[in-house]
């Protein structure tokens, strides 16, 4: 079965695992393909201009965590985990993070990226309970993905270092910040990352991995800054991210809701419409976030909304729906020749399929809406169209 845009055609396995209120999803073995909207791809940047190439030796076709479902692989793929902290202060992880980082490497990405929350911090933490994370972080996390020799891009998020000022002007987060910048400023905890422009890293950033750029803002917040924005369409329209063949942007918070409890103007980024306008002039493909600690597959206009679940506590159900919780990792594999994404989902609880069929046709939000990702807008029944956002809570 084939649906979706007239030029484009996407094939999307999801695979999921997660806890569920007490039960688990189990036995669910699922394979869909979905839609995939045009985007047009330019020349290729000449190697001695591009920060990178795809390798040229012969790769597994399909390779996989063994036992697991291992879908054929893009010229591109990406491993994306998101929201790893456990409780305040914490130094220890789940088990599903540790086995996300530990299988990693089996599906053999060009990249994994993070959309955010990698500590447990954005509350009262002496620097020393601080440091301790960032420790905690390297011990469990960060020394294991860089002995893979993976390049690990990610996005601050708001418990790694919230960017919320107080009246004065100054950070409320202020040694948060602090020590994350010196983290990841460290030469010993190089992400391995071809930085185009890191004068604002780790907060905001952007570099480049086999001919895709990749623009990284400082969404730990509800409001990109204004000079973040400005900086952002500046990178974005350069002569270095258009000649690229695909343009991903990643933030911690997304511009629509998806979660339950996560449903409020403050959880969803500020001017969302008019920022995802800006990105869709500069034909950015994606928009990767986390935060709301659901995995929903979406768009919005011309833009991929990809919302990555959480892997470590406090996974939420999504918003109009009745679905058991679910801790994720997708791999994202890209196809140049026709610019499209395949997801593939995995439950790191059960390690079985998310049928995407299951997931709502599109979530309402306080906002805007968003729609899963192989339905067109424009084939929303008029009682879609008309839908009210209902608050819940949680």
């Amino acid at each position: 079965m084939v649906m979706g845009r007239k030029k484009i055609s996407r094939r999307l396995f999801i695979l999921g695992s997660g806890l569920a209120l007490g039960g688990t999803i189990a036995g669910i073995s699922y394979a869909f393909l979905g839609n995939s909207r045009p985007l047009v791809a330019s020349a290729p940047v000449p190697a001695s201009n591009t920060a990178d190439t795809v390798e040229a030796k012969p790769r597994n076709p399909n390779p996989a965590p063994k036992g697991l479902f291992a879908p054929p692989r893009g010229d591109v793929r990406i491993v994306v985990i998101s929201d790893l902290n456990g409780a305040y202060g914490a130094t220890d992880y789940r088990d599903e993070v540790k086995q996300a980082v530990a299988f990693a490497p089996e599906w053999e990405p060009d990249l994994i990226i993070c959309s955010g929350d990698m500590i447990a911090g954005q509350t009262t933490l002496t620097r020393e309970q601080i440091q301790a994370m960032w420790d905690g972080f390297d011990r469990h996390i960060g020394s294991k993905i860089r002995a893979t020799k993976i390049p690990y891009g990610f996005t601050i998020g708001n418990h790694d270092a919230s960017a919320w000022k107080n009246a004065s002007g100054g950070y409320l987060f202020h040694d948060e910040r602090e020590l994350a910048a010196q983290y990841w400023n460290d030469p010993a905890h190089d992400p391995g990352l071809k930085f185009v422009d890191r004068a604002g890293f780790p907060y905001y950033y952007s570099f480049e991995q086999n001919y895709i750029f990749y623009l990284v803002w400082d969404a730990s917040t509800n409001r990109v800054p204004p000079e973040q924005v400005q900086w952002a369409e500046k990178a974005l329209a350069s002569d270095r991210a258009q000649k690229a063949k695909m343009r991903i942007a990643i933030g911690h918070l997304p511009f629509y809701a998806v979660a339950v409890g996560r449903e409020t103007i403050g959880e969803v980024l500020a001017d969302a419409d008019e920022l995802r306008a800006m990105l869709e002039r500069y034909r950015v493909h994606t928009y990767i976030s986390g935060h709301h600690h659901a995995y929903y597959p979406g768009h919005r206009g011309k833009l991929e909304l990809l919302a990555a679940g959480a892997l470590g506590e406090g996974a939420r159900p999504l918003l109009d729906a009745n679905l058991p919780i679910i801790r994720t990792l997708t791999v994202v594999d890209i196809n140049f020749k026709d610019s499209s994404t395949t997801y593939t989902t995995y439950n790191m609880s059960t390690m079985q399929l998310v049928d995407q069929q299951i997931l709502p046709r599109l979530i309402v939000g306080p906002n805007g809406y968003v729609v899963r990702r192989d339905i067109p807008e424009d084939s929303l029944t008029p009682a879609e169209k008309s839908r009210k956002f209902e608050p819940i809570g949680l």
